[in-house]
């Protein structure tokens, strides 16, 4: 088994430094988060099951050159995930989205947006959730 190659890692950062238990790591197909000292938890989420990208950046966080991405997912166990307090953060969000986009195509699936009829509002599936009879022409 050869050890996972990781494409960016960080830790969450106070006053832009790495004074934290949380840290942060990005592989070609997956996005780990890992809390704590004695106990740790540790989180995981499939690049091909990420909605959306959020980008917050505080002023406070400005100051610091640091930001917080959130991280939405279709994943039932971590639906939302937030790197927050990230060094560099729009850099990492594009190399996430690139990434997702790489692990979709790999995948070969595609999101299509589905436009509700009543509401108009407008949601995400992904092909592999879709039934034969849910499909309109």
């Amino acid at each position: 088994m050869e050890p996972i190659q990781y494409l960016w890692k960080d830790r969450k950062r106070f006053l832009g430094l790495p004074l934290s238990f949380t840290r942060y790591r990005l592989s070609e197909d997956r996005l780990f988060c890992e809390t704590g000292f004695f106990n740790i938890k540790s989180d995981e989420v499939l690049l091909y099951r990420v909605r959306d990208l959020q980008l917050t950046l505080r002023l406070t966080q400005r100051i610091f050159g640091v930001g917080t991405i959130c991280v939405i997912s279709s994943d039932k166990s971590v639906p939302h995930l937030d790197l927050k307090n990230v060094k560099n953060p729009r850099m990492v969000k594009e190399l996430i989205h690139k990434n997702v986009e790489a692990a979709k195509d790999n995948r070969r699936m595609r999101t299509t947006e589905v436009l509700s009829g009543e509401s108009g509002a407008a949601h995400q599936e992904d092909d592999d959730d879709l039934e034969i009879d849910e499909i309109e022409c």
